[in-house]
């Protein structure tokens, strides 16, 4: 047997272990900085509000608790698991990262949609249990953009049949082909708040706009694109489409690119039609692409706000909101903390949910199809 073939034999060395005192002493110092983490929190939440009054002051204690739990669950770890606590390492800052942004945030948001905060009042933050959550159940707002928002989503099919054509225009051998693509992608490098005041307040503009003049002289006598409610929402998604449909043509065409050419080329030998090519072959093997793109410009657009609040700021009558624009609204305009805060975190898990949802029908699809 030669050496190369009977180093495959060789059992794999796993890296060696913390002895056992060593491994109970990091267990206690994690432990020891999470309970002195979450007393402090604790504290800290009582005398915010207002059952404790113990001179904390800001939550600047509970920073310091937490930087003190980091430290303490790196050397935790080296303590616990020897030289595999050392790889674990590497993992800490984005997990630490996570905490601190996304995960306690999330917590904090709960405690404040939980309280009548509203910057405008003298009396403060204050408790008031889940009248915020009645407030919101019976809000007609509030399901008006909620709508929106499914009616902002279901465009993004329509968007996606666009880009996927564009696309394929793109990818066919076509004059000045390069310059068509760096021109279908200008509108992606611009900011949709830019966007929304070159064409929505420019552009589109009742009284001087040029696209209202041309809508004039071909006989719409009042061009207001944002004065009626269908036609603003329309006029919301024309705007919304034009700076994401660069985003979806580029992954469609990324898409296209990778499909090997032997295999429509043998559909053509074979006498198919450009029509029966693309649906027996092209759109199928697409299928995962399409699918991923479609997924992503959703999650995109359930974060429309943007365009909404520099064009229309909701209007007319609430029209064309979405709820992150009408989250906005109740921060900037009626300075409700606590009331924006719990529709934000109720928006969020509508969102969890949707998303799990939508996943999991993608997952069983995809699964369908790729069996047949």
């Amino acid at each position: 047997m030669t050496q190369s073939a009977s180093s495959f034999l060789v059992p794999l060395v796993r890296p060696p272990m913390a002895p056992e005192a060593r491994r109970w002493a990091g267990r206690m110092v994690v432990l020891a900085a999470s309970v002195l983490l979450v007393a402090i929190a604790a504290a800290q939440a009582l005398e915010a509000s207002g059952t404790l009054a113990l001179g904390l002051g800001t939550w600047r204690l509970s920073l310091y608790a937490y930087l003190v739990w980091a430290v303490a669950l790196g050397v935790g770890q080296v303590m616990m698991r020897g030289e595999a606590g050392y790889k674990a390492l590497f993992l800490l800052p984005a997990l630490l990262f996570t905490v601190a942004l996304v995960i306690f945030p999330t917590i904090f948001g709960l405690y404040i949609a939980f309280s009548e905060w509203n910057l405008s009042s003298f009396e403060g933050q204050k408790f008031n249990g889940l009248d915020n959550l009645r407030t919101l159940i019976n809000d007609a707002y509030f399901w008006n953009a909620l709508r929106n928002m499914t009616f902002y989503v279901l465009s993004v099919f329509v968007q996606y049949a666009l880009a996927f054509g564009l696309a394929l225009l793109l990818n066919a051998d076509i004059r000045a082909r390069k310059f068509f693509r760096v021109a279908f992608l200008l509108p992606f490098m611009l900011s949709p708040v830019a966007v929304s005041w070159m064409i929505g307040k420019s552009l589109m503009e009742f009284r001087f706009g040029p696209l209202a003049a041309l809508m004039r002289h071909l006989g719409w006598d009042n061009p207001a694109f944002f004065a009626t409610p269908w036609i603003a929402r329309f006029s919301i998604i024309a705007l919304d489409a034009w700076v994401w449909i660069p985003f979806m043509i580029i992954m469609l065409l990324a898409g296209l690119q990778a499909i090997p050419k032997d295999i429509q080329e043998a559909a053509k030998v074979d006498g198919a039609s450009s029509w029966s090519t693309f649906w027996q072959i092209t759109f199928p093997l697409m299928l995962p692409v399409s699918v991923t793109t479609i997924i992503l410009r959703i999650i995109f657009q359930l974060k429309l706000a943007d365009i909404v609040i520099n064009t229309t700021s909701g209007g007319p009558g609430g029209a064309t909101d979405t709820i992150s624009s009408f989250i906005f609204r109740e921060y900037r305009d009626r300075s409700n903390v606590g009331y924006g805060t719990m529709v934000a975190e109720v928006y969020l898990v509508l969102i969890i949910v949707f998303m799990t949802l939508l996943l999991n029908a993608v997952g069983r699809f995809m699964r369908r199809e790729a069996a047949l």
